[in-house]
């Protein structure tokens, strides 16, 4: 699959290789695996620079000997040059290339031999004159922050430039997606609610053969037959953050994705008390940063809620790993469950798309220029009967004016009556909003799937988008709705 997306990055490394040929700069690119690290340095590289990878399951002398072979092949020394220690690697590299090198995952160096983050600090600091530029990448998002960002550790303050390498944008999905031969945008929105923006699992699809096949023979492939090729990949990503630690942070993330959002919501499903998880969840949040925390757009006392940041460990902790007896032995059972709540697990992630993405884009559809926008939750007065909280998909102001919109998002189909409906229930649950209650203009919009009767909808005073609106505000080429 050709190279997508990734311009502002490219832009940024052009930036620092140009300040590189006058002294030498130590960059450090990390991100989530799956997430395009090596694609963009290789890509960024060409020809024109040295690649290491990093391999934690070589011994200190079989890597330097690897390593050792490259500088010979590059003719950085000569045949009959002999390289015995990593602190001769190092200063020979220093001073002798000149352009870009790159050391992928390289806090695998904690394994092989942390003597290295010493030696190359030494080096750092005696060769600052040197034209160089490093790139030192990593997936393991704790063990790159600990080592660039402690203070008692050798490359604290040695790294020029950190760049944190994020999930590829929406816009950028479709066009890969296209790439696919997936022409509807409903079927994007549901690969990209499990695969997020992580190109390796669409290029995994191709290189399984599946361009154009529906989710179902996706998932089929990936998850639920025998040897699935996604059947470990989860493992395979904690277990790098969390090494031995993982039970009670897999524990955290299963009640997590199961819907408890609070901190005492999974106190609760784990039959614990609050203060014996207080520490994991800010390490997941902070230190990994596998979680993230929300909080209402209008605050007053509300606290906030957590979520998974990563679309397919969420989708691993909903449907397998609690149940992974079943999915061990692949229960036909287990596939049903998911199939019959897909849609659901598909809606909270549209929810997202809407509310992170095309809120932003619909522009000259909406009545009023905001200032911010957010989801809004909060208590109803417990002298109202039925449910005591409501909860708002999407909320945008305007400070200045007092103008405040509220939509809700709905990844089904729906009728003109089901729309009305929806938009009658959201402006009894905006009564609760307490936010320039008595001067305060509002307007009221959804999102859907798919709306029939939108133009009589927006006759009325309403904003409704679709899935049509969302092909409209990325590219006229995009898969059709």
């Amino acid at each position: 699959m050709r190279f997508i997306d990734r311009a502002n990055e490219f832009k940024t490394l052009s930036e620092i290789r140009k300040l590189s040929r006058r002294k030498f700069w130590i960059t450090a690119l990390y991100g989530t695996r799956r997430v395009g690290k090596t694609r963009l340095t290789l890509e960024f590289m060409k020809e024109r620079g040295l690649y290491f990878f990093v391999n934690r399951n070589k011994s200190s002398d079989a890597l330097l000997s690897e390593f050792s072979g490259l500088l010979k092949q590059r003719k950085i020394i000569g045949e009959l040059e002999a390289i015995n220690s990593w602190d001769s690697f190092f200063e020979t590299l220093v001073k002798r290339h000149r352009g870009t090198v790159v050391f992928d995952e390289f806090q695998n160096f904690t394994f092989v031999d942390k003597s290295v983050f010493g030696i190359l600090q030494k080096n750092f600091d005696l060769n600052e004159d040197k034209p160089l530029l490093m790139i030192l990448t990593g997936s393991t998002t704790g063990l790159m922050k600990k080592i660039f960002q402690h203070r008692k550790e050798p490359l604290y303050g040695r790294i020029k430039r950190r760049l944190e390498l994020k999930q590829m944008k929406f816009p950028s999905i479709v066009e890969m997606c296209g790439e696919l031969k997936f022409r509807k945008m409903e079927d994007v929105v549901a690969l990209y609610s499990i695969f997020g923006g992580f190109p390796k699992y669409y290029v995994a699809i191709e290189d399984n053969g599946l361009q154009g096949k529906s989710l179902e023979e996706i998932l089929d492939v990936f998850f639920f037959q025998e040897d699935a090729v996604l059947e470990d990949e989860v493992q395979v990503i904690l277990s790098q953050e969390f090494g031995r630690r993982s039970g009670l942070y897999y524990s955290i993330l299963e009640a997590v994705a199961s819907g408890n959002n609070s901190i005492s919501e999974v106190a609760s499903y784990l039959r614990a008390e609050k203060t014996s998880i207080t520490r994991q969840i800010d390490e997941l949040l902070n230190y990994f940063e596998i979680l993230r925390l929300e909080r209402p757009l209008i605050r007053g006392k509300k606290k906030g809620l957590l979520f998974i940041n990563h679309p397919l460990l969420h989708f691993w902790f909903r449907f397998f790993y609690k149940n992974y007896s079943l999915y061990e032995r692949r229960d036909p059972s287990l596939k049903k469950t998911v199939k019959d709540q897909l849609n659901s697990f598909i809606g909270a992630r549209f929810e997202e798309l809407c509310r992170d993405f095309l809120i932003q884009k619909l522009g000259a559809g909406l009545p009023f220029r905001f200032t911010k926008f957010g989801k809004q939750w909060g208590k109803i007065p417990a002298a109202e009967r039925g449910k005591n909280v409501y909860d708002i998909d999407i909320v945008a102001l305007n400070d200045q004016k007092k103008e405040i919109l509220f939509v809700e998002s709905k990844w089904r189909d729906l009728s003109l009556d089901e729309s009305k409906n929806i938009l009658d229930e959201l402006k009894r649950k905006a009564v609760h909003v307490q936010w320039f209650s008595k001067r305060r203009k509002e307007f009221y919009g959804l999102i859907a799937r798919k709306i029939d009767g939108k133009e009589k909808l927006r006759d009325e005073g309403y904003f409704p988008f679709d899935l049509r609106d969302l092909e409209r505000v990325i590219s006229p080429t995009s898969p059709k709705a």
